[in-house]
C-alpha cells in the first residue's frame, strides 16, 4: 500500500506542482485523500495531451466513469484509481460531482470554441470549483457546505488563470479556451486568435481574461477571512493565482507566448504565508 501511495504522490509531484504543495500543508491525516484527488484530476486534465484522438480520449473518460461508479472495493490496477476510490468511500464524497467533472472534460478533446462567459465559468465550475469544494469536504465535511459559493469564485479564478498559463500550448494545438463573445468583443474570432492573426486584438482579449480572473479573484479575498483555518489548504493552491496574473501583466510576459513561471521559492513563501495566517481583510 505504502508504495501505491508514493506513486500517487509521484504523479501529483510532476503533474501539478502547486498543488503538491499545497497537499503538505494538510493535517497528516487528510494528506492522502487530498493528493489522490489531485492525482484524479491530473489524470484527466492530462488526457488530451497522453491521447490525441477524441474517440480513444472519451473512452479512457468513460473509464473513470466506470471505476467511480462501481460498487465494493476490489482493486483496479491502476493505483490513482484505487486510491480515489479509497477516499471516496472514506470520506463518503458525491459521486455525481465526479461525473460532472469528467464529463466537462470531454471538452478538452475537441477543438470547439466556448461560445461565452458564462460557459466559461460553468466550466470552471465543474473542473476546478468543484475538485476545492471536495477537498474541503474531506477537510472539514460540517463546515465545507457553508463555503460552496466561495469555492466557485475561487475555482473560476485559478482555473481562467490556468488557461492563461497554456495559452501557447493551446494555440499550438488549435485550441482556444477564450470564450468568443470576450474575442469578438476584443475585435477577433477564435479562429483568428489560434492562428495568431491581429495580435492587438488578441492582447486585447487576454487582458478581458486577465480581467475576468481578477474579477473573480477579489471576490474570493472580499470573503476568504472567513474561512475556518480546517479548509484553508482546499484553497491554498490559490493564494499563488494573484503573482500569476501580475507577472502576465509585466511587459514582456504576454501568456500569448511566453510560459510565465514563479521561481520555486517565491512559490513556497507565498503559500507557507497563507497556511499560516490565511487571507487578511481587503
Amino acid at each position: 500500500m505504502a508504495g501505491a501511495l508514493t506513486i500517487v504522490m509521484d504523479a501529483v509531484r510532476a503533474a501539478d506542482h502547486d498543488r503538491y504543495l499545497s497537499a503538505l500543508y494538510a493535517p497528516a491525516d487528510k494528506r492522502d485523500a487530498l493528493v489522490s484527488l489531485y492525482a484524479f484530476n491530473a489524470e484527466v486534465a492530462g488526457v488530451r495531451d497522453r491521447i490525441h484522438e477524441p474517440l480513444p480520449g472519451e473512452v479512457r473518460l468513460q473509464w473513470w466513469r466506470d471505476v467511480i461508479a462501481a460498487e465494493g472495493d476490489a482493486d483496479t490496477g491502476n493505483p490513482i484509481a484505487d486510491a480515489l476510490r479509497a477516499t471516496i468511500a472514506g470520506n463518503g464524497l458525491p459521486k455525481a460531482a465526479f461525473d460532472n467533472m469528467l464529463e466537462a472534460r470531454i471538452f478538452d478533446l475537441y477543438d470547439d470554441p466556448i461560445p461565452s462567459r458564462t460557459d466559461l465559468e460553468g466550466y470552471c465550475g465543474e473542473t476546478a470549483a468543484a475538485l476545492i469544494q471536495l477537498a474541503a469536504m474531506v477537510l472539514d465535511p460540517v463546515s465545507a457546505p457553508r463555503f460552496a459559493d466561495l469555492a466557485g469564485r475561487a475555482g473560476c479564478a485559478q482555473a481562467i488563470t490556468g488557461l492563461l498559463l497554456l495559452l501557447p500550448l493551446h494555440r499550438r494545438r488549435g485550441q482556444c479556451f477564450v470564450p468568443a463573445d470576450i474575442l469578438a468583443a476584443a475585435g477577433t474570432s477564435p479562429e483568428a486568435f489560434v492562428k495568431g492573426e491581429d495580435e492587438a486584438a488578441a492582447k486585447r482579449a487576454v487582458a478581458a481574461m486577465i480581467a475576468l480572473a481578477r474579477e473573480h479573484l477579489n471576490a474570493f479575498e472580499q470573503a476568504a477571512p472567513t474561512l475556518p483555518v480546517p479548509l484553508r489548504p482546499a484553497f491554498l493552491p490559490l493564494a499563488l493565482t494573484r503573482a500569476y496574473l501580475d507577472k502576465m501583466e509585466k511587459a514582456g510576459l504576454s501568456p500569448l507566448g511566453a510560459i510565465v513561471k514563479l521561481s520555486t521559492i517565491g512559490r513556497h513563501w507565498v503559500l507557507l504565508r497563507h497556511a499560516m495566517r490565511g487571507w487578511t481583510a481587503l
